[in-house]
This record gives structure tokens, sequence and C-alpha cells, in this order.
């Protein structure tokens, strides 16, 4: 039982990660490898694709620093259960965000639900040109799209982000 919980706590932890690492490190220093998932491109590929490695690395270390087998001993047995709850977000990430959002993987629109909230979310995070402002970091929770929209207005009105005409 304790195992499912550190892993489930993993995951949503991850959000918020997710959330701070995409606010202040993908869209302030480490711009240079995610602006080419905000801007037309051709090929499959993006350099954000990085992203994902790092990410791989995290879980990867989860396992290596629990497991008997790399070290020898337990080094910290809950690592391999953090190491987990980071795929299981990688996972989820990729579904959602790649796979349903950008359609990378399948072809889907959601017409309702939790599901249209979320790509509404994140189309409304694409609004801004450039890596200035901007709304709806996370990846899983999906505020209000009328909410972003409101946002996307203030920042607009304050200097502080360009959005596209669309978003009205």
């Amino acid at each position: 039982m304790i195992q499912f919980l550190i892993v489930f706590a993993t995951v949503w932890a991850m959000e918020f990660v997710a959330w701070s690492s995409h606010k202040y490190v993908m869209h302030g220093f480490g711009w240079a490898w995610h602006r080419d998932h905000h801007e037309p491109h051709d090929g499959f590929f993006e350099r954000n694709d990085l992203y994902a490695v790092v990410g791989a690395a995290i879980s990867i270390s989860g396992f290596m620093w629990g497991s008997p087998l790399i070290v020898g001993t337990y080094a910290w047995w809950p690592a391999t259960w953090i190491g987990v709850g980071v795929l299981i977000y990688g996972i989820i990430y990729t579904l959602i965000h790649d796979g349903l959002v950008h359609q990378r993987w399948f072809k889907y629109v959601p017409r309702k639900g939790y599901f249209k909230r979320v790509v509404q979310a994140h189309k409304l995070h694409h609004a801004t040109i450039g890596k200035e402002g901007g709304v709806s970091f996370g990846f899983i929770i999906a505020l209000d799209p009328a909410k972003l929209k409101q946002e996307l207005r203030r920042q607009r009105e304050a200097g502080i982000a360009v959005v596209r005409d669309a978003v009205e």
C-alpha cells in the first residue's frame, strides 16, 4: 500500500514540477529547446522532445537509486516507486499532450468534458507569440478556458504578452 501511495503522490507532484519547469525553464532559459514547439515546423520530432529525455533520465535515476541490482544495496527503496510515478506521469503526458492535444499519435477531437477542457487550455497556452506571458503551463490540470482567455486579454493590455488575434 505504501508503494501505491508513493506512486500516486509522485504523479500528482509531477504536475507541479511540470508546471514549474514549463513556466520557468521552458519559457525561460530553456526556450532554445522549447521554441520549436510553439512555431510551425517540418518533421515529426522537435527539439522540445529533449525534455522527454530529461524526464526519462529522472525516472531511470529513481529506478537505479532504489535498486539493489545497480548499487549493491538499497540506497533508498522509495526511489524506485518515485521513478514509477515519474514514468506514469510521462506516459500520461505523452498520451494527453502529444497524442490528444497535438495529435502526434492519433486523431481525436473531444467534444465535451475533461479532455475538451485540456485541449482548449493548451491551445490557449499556444495563443501567445514568443516566450513571454502565457497561461496554462500545466499538462493535466486545466483551468476554465473562459478565465484563461480573460487572463490573456489582461496580459495583452498590460503589454506582458503578444497574443494572437484568434483568442478573442
